[in-house]
């Protein structure tokens, strides 16, 4: 099992995105295993989604649900995945996270669209 599926079987996950000028800025968030890699969704126009855009490079780790890493970072690559990846990820996230899961998948549905969210994907 690598490190990045191991980190699919965790809570929360501590995602670090680049600023241009090289800041780092941290992000807790829910994440679902995707094949060797990792799967998240979050908001269209959030401010990782467009760092992700900028530069693909962030780092990983385990932390608890205020962000306090847990372990050690993994470097790797972030993608915007297509409207198939959503739907994979989506799943994947009600499954894993059960009734909060589903209904917070459901209030984003209502609040943003069907096309409010994005999927990215994390590989090294």
């Amino acid at each position: 099992m690598t490190a990045l599926e191991q980190l699919g079987s965790e809570k929360y996950v501590l995602l670090t995105t680049f600023r241009r000028d090289g800041r780092a800025v941290p992000t807790p968030l829910w994440v679902v295993p995707d094949g060797s890699g990792l799967g998240f969704w979050t908001v269209a126009g959030s401010g990782k989604l467009k760092r992700i855009r900028n530069s693909g490079r962030v780092t990983v780790a385990p932390c608890d649900m205020r962000g306090n890493p847990t372990g050690e970072a993994i470097e790797a690559t972030a993608r915007i995945g297509d409207p198939a990846d959503l739907i994979r990820v989506g799943d994947g996230i009600k499954k894993k996270y059960g009734v909060i899961g589903r209904l917070t998948m459901l209030g984003s549905r209502l609040r943003r669209g069907a096309d409010g969210t994005v999927a990215v994907l994390v590989t090294r």
